[in-house]
C-alpha cells in the first residue's frame, strides 16, 4: 500500500468512493426524516439534539474513509474488500438512525461503527507496514481510532445524562485523533481530491432539499386543497436549493488546502455545512405540514425550521469558501453573507418566510456574482 502523491495529476474520485457515498444517502435521508417528524410533533429541543448527534456519527464515518482514501487508495483487491466491509458498517449505521433519534438508542449505530472501525484500523495497520516514512502517523491513527471506539462501546452502559456527556467527550476525542496522528508526519492527502470529495458529499445532502421540493410539488398536484400554496412553496424550495448549490460551488476550495491546519478546519467546518443542508430539506417538509394543517408548531417555529439551517449554511459557506479571499471583493462579500443570514433568521416574522428566504438567497447569488465580476474587471 503506497502513499498517493499530493501533486498527482488527474486525481479524481473513484467509482468505489462514489459507491461509498451512495450508501450514505440512506443514513442522511433517515436523519432528515427523523428531524422532520420531531419538529412537526413540537419536540424541537429533543429533535434537534438527536439530529446533531446522529449527523455527527454519519459525517465522521464519511470523513474517516475520505481522509484515508485520499492518501492511500491503492484500489487493489484487499483495499476494495476492506472498503466494502466499511460500506456494510455504514448500512448498519443507517439502520440504527431511527432508534437513535426516537429513543437515544445508539446500539445499532455503535455496532455499525465497530464494523467500520475494524476495517479502518486494518487499513491503517496495512499503511503502517507499507509506508515506513509515515509509520508512526499510521499507528497513531490505528491506536487512536481503536481506543476511542472502545469508549463508544463502554458509553452504551452509561445512564441518561451521563450518556450525553460521554457522547460529547468521545466526539472531542474523535476530532483530536487526526490532529495528534498527523503531527507525527502528515499523510499525503491530495488537495484537489479532498475538495472534490467534499463537494460531492455536498451534492448528496443537497439531494435531500431537492427531494423535499419534489415531494411538495407532488403533494400540490394530488391534494385538492392548498394547491396554490404548495406549488408556490415548491417553487421557493427550488430557488433555495439552486441558490445553495450556487453559493457553495461558485468559489474554489482554498489554495492552502495542502497545509494541515487548513485541511483540518476545512474538513471539520463542513459538519455544519452538511448538517444544515439536510436540515433545510426537513424544514421544507415542516412548511408543507404547516400549510396543510398537519403540524403542531406555531408560525414562527415552523418558519425557523427552514430559516435557521439556511442561515447556518450561509454563514458556514462564507467562513469556509469566501472569507479571507484576496482582493477587494472580499470586503463586500464579508458584509453581504452575514447580512443575508440575519435577514433569513427574521424572515419567519413575515407571512411568507420560505418565499422571503428564497428571495434573499437569490439576491445574494446575484450580488455576489456582480461583485466578483467587477473585481475581475478591475483586476484585469
Amino acid at each position: 500500500m503506497r502513499a498517493r502523491q499530493p501533486a498527482e495529476a488527474h486525481r479524481a474520485a473513484t467509482p468505489l468512493e462514489l459507491f461509498f457515498d451512495l450508501c450514505f444517502v440512506v443514513a442522511v435521508s433517515l436523519a432528515a426524516a427523523g428531524l422532520h417528524h420531531a419538529l412537526v410533533e413540537n419536540h424541537v429541543a429533543d429533535g434537534v439534539l438527536g439530529y446533531l448527534m446522529v449527523f455527527f456519527a454519519i459525517w465522521w464515518a464519511w470523513v474517516n474513509f475520505t481522509a484515508f482514501a485520499s492518501a492511500y487508495d491503492t484500489d487493489d483487491a484487499l483495499y476494495r474488500i476492506t472498503t466494502l466491509v466499511q460500506i456494510a458498517g455504514a448500512l448498519v449505521l443507517a439502520a440504527g438512525v431511527p432508534a437513535a433519534l426516537d429513543r437515544r438508542d445508539f446500539q445499532v449505530i455503535t455496532c455499525g461503527y465497530v464494523i467500520m472501525r475494524l476495517a479502518m484500523v486494518t487499513q491503517w495497520l496495512r499503511a503502517a507496514r507499507s509506508d515506513p516514512a509515515r509509520r508512526t502517523c499510521a499507528l497513531r491513527f490505528a491506536g487512536g481510532i481503536a481506543l476511542v471506539q472502545l469508549g463508544w462501546v463502554v458509553r452504551l452502559a452509561l445512564p441518561g445524562g451521563w450518556g450525553l456527556l460521554g457522547f460529547v467527550v468521545l466526539a472531542v476525542a474523535e476530532l483530536a485523533v487526526p490532529v495528534w496522528a498527523e503531527r507525527a508526519g502528515p499523510t499525503t492527502w491530495h488537495p484537489g481530491h479532498m475538495a472534490e470529495r467534499y463537494g460531492l458529499f455536498t451534492l448528496i445532502v443537497l439531494g435531500e432539499v431537492v427531494l423535499a421540493a419534489t415531494s411538495t410539488i407532488q403533494e400540490g398536484l394530488t391534494v385538492g386543497e392548498h394547491v396554490g400554496a404548495l406549488l408556490g412553496l415548491a417553487g421557493a424550495g427550488l430557488v433555495i436549493v439552486f441558490s445553495m448549490w450556487w453559493l457553495y460551488f461558485d468559489e474554489p476550495a482554498p489554495r492552502q488546502l495542502a497545509s494541515l491546519p487548513v485541511v483540518l478546519s476545512w474538513g471539520y467546518g463542513h459538519y455544519p455545512v452538511f448538517a444544515s443542508v439536510a436540515a433545510v430539506g426537513a424544514g421544507l417538509e415542516v412548511a408543507v405540514d404547516y400549510d396543510t394543517g398537519h403540524s403542531q408548531l406555531g408560525p414562527l417555529a415552523a418558519g425557523w425550521a427552514t430559516a435557521v439551517p439556511v442561515a447556518v449554511y450561509v454563514l458556514s459557506v462564507w467562513l469556509l469558501r469566501v472569507r479571507g479571499r484576496p482582493g477587494g471583493r472580499v470586503r463586500s462579500l464579508d458584509v453581504l453573507f452575514p447580512l443575508v443570514a440575519v435577514l433569513v433568521l427574521v424572515s419567519p416574522w413575515s407571512n411568507v418566510p420560505i418565499h422571503l428566504t428564497a428571495a434573499l438567497l437569490a439576491v445574494l447569488v446575484v450580488l455576489s456574482t456582480v461583485v466578483k465580476r467587477r473585481a475581475g474587471r478591475h483586476g484585469s
